[in-house]
């Protein structure tokens, strides 16, 4: 989708897609959406829990088995 900024974060273990998504969120326009693609299912409760305490929006998940994309939207 255009206006989305990816994080691939494939193979990395929790907290590193937590904290590579906070860092990258960091610099984005609030309002501004990044799709995080993650392998760690700990991802799955961590992104939402992250979101909920920095004052972001967790707009979901897509589960395909094998790659977690979640979309987090800049508060």
């Amino acid at each position: 989708m255009a206006g989305e900024t990816l994080l691939d974060t494939c193979g990395l273990l929790c907290p590193l897609p937590v904290l590579k998504a906070r860092k990258r969120l960091m610099v984005m326009a609030p309002g501004s959406v990044l799709v995080v693609r993650a392998t760690d299912r700990a991802s799955i409760l961590d992104m939402p829990h992250f979101c909920a305490e920095a004052g972001h929006v967790y707009l979901g998940l897509e589960d395909d088995g094998a790659v977690l994309v979640h979309r987090l939207q800049r508060g």
